[in-house]
C-alpha cells in the first residue's frame, strides 16, 4: 500500500461540497488528477478551480445520460468516490414513492450506472468508493429509507467487488460528521445534536471530516481490500 495517488485520476461524485470536497482536496495533495462531478456544473468548476490539477464536469447521479456524457467525455479514470444521498425520513405512513425512488437513485442505482459506464475502461489497479452509513445498522422510526438505502450499499460493494474484480469496490459507512452538512441547523440545535451523539459514543466525539478523508484515501490505495464496508462512526452500532 502507498498513500500517494501521484499520476491517478480520482473522479469524485458529488466533489463540490462537504465531505466530497474534502476528499477531493486531499486527493489532489496527494497528487492526483481530481475529476469533481456535480449536478450543477457551475458548482463542480468552481470547486475545481481552487484545487491544483483539477476539473469539473457535469454528473447527475439520477441521470443515465449524464453518467455516460461524463463516461465518453473522460474515457478513463482510475478511482471513483461517490458521495451522493437524498434523504427522504419521514415516517413510514408518510412515505412518497418518488422520493423513496430518489434515495434509492442517489444511493445504490445512480452508483450501478456509475460502475456499469466506468469500469470497463477502469485499470486493474483502480477502485470505487461508495457511502453508505450507521442508519443501516441502528434502525429508528423515521430513518426506514435512509437505513434500507445504506444497508443496500453495503451489499451492493460486496457484489460488485466479486463481478468488477480486479477493480476493487469497497465502501465507508460514516457516523454523525462535523462535515458542513448540519451547518443548516440553528446553532443550538446543532450544537445539541453533536453534543448527543458524542455522549452516546464511545469514543467520547462526533466525527470531524478528516476522519473520512483518511479512511476513504486509505480505501483508494489499500490494494489488498476489497467488497468491505469500513465504519468510521466512533463505535456508534454499539453504543
Amino acid at each position: 500500500m502507498t498513500n500517494t495517488l501521484d499520476g491517478r485520476t480520482v473522479l469524485v461524485v458529488g466533489g463540490a461540497k462537504n465531505l466530497g470536497l474534502a476528499i477531493a482536496t486531499r486527493a489532489a495533495g496527494l497528487g492526483a488528477r481530481v475529476v469533481i462531478g456535480a449536478r450543477d456544473h457551475e458548482a463542480a468548476v468552481t470547486a475545481a478551480d481552487g484545487l491544483e490539477n483539477a476539473r469539473g464536469i457535469t454528473i447527475d447521479i439520477a441521470d443515465e445520460s449524464s453518467i455516460g456524457a461524463a463516461a465518453a467525455e473522460l474515457v478513463a479514470v482510475d478511482h471513483i468516490v461517490a458521495t451522493a444521498a437524498a434523504h427522504h425520513n419521514v415516517a413510514v405512513p408518510e412515505l412518497d414513492h418518488d422520493k423513496v425512488v430518489t434515495a434509492f437513485e442517489a444511493k445504490v442505482i445512480g452508483p450501478l450506472l456509475l460502475a456499469k459506464h466506468f469500469a470497463p475502461a477502469m485499470p486493474a489497479t483502480g477502485s470505487i468508493v461508495l457511502f453508505s452509513g450507521v442508519a443501516a445498522w441502528k434502525p429508528s422510526p423515521g430513518k426506514s429509507i435512509m437505513g434500507i438505502t445504506n444497508g443496500a450499499v453495503s451489499f451492493a460493494v460486496s457484489h460488485l467487488a466479486k463481478e468488477l474484480a480486479p477493480i476493487r469496490v469497497n465502501a465507508i459507512s460514516p457516523g454523525i460528521i462535523d462535515s458542513g452538512t448540519w451547518d443548516g441547523l440553528p446553532d443550538a440545535d446543532r450544537a445539541a445534536l453533536f453534543d448527543g451523539v458524542a455522549g452516546a459514543n464511545p469514543v467520547g466525539r462526533i466525527g470531524a471530516a478528516g476522519d473520512i478523508v483518511d479512511a476513504a484515501t486509505w480505501l483508494l490505495t489499500a490494494g489488498f481490500v476489497s467488497g468491505e464496508t469500513i465504519h468510521v462512526e466512533g463505535g456508534a452500532r454499539s453504543a
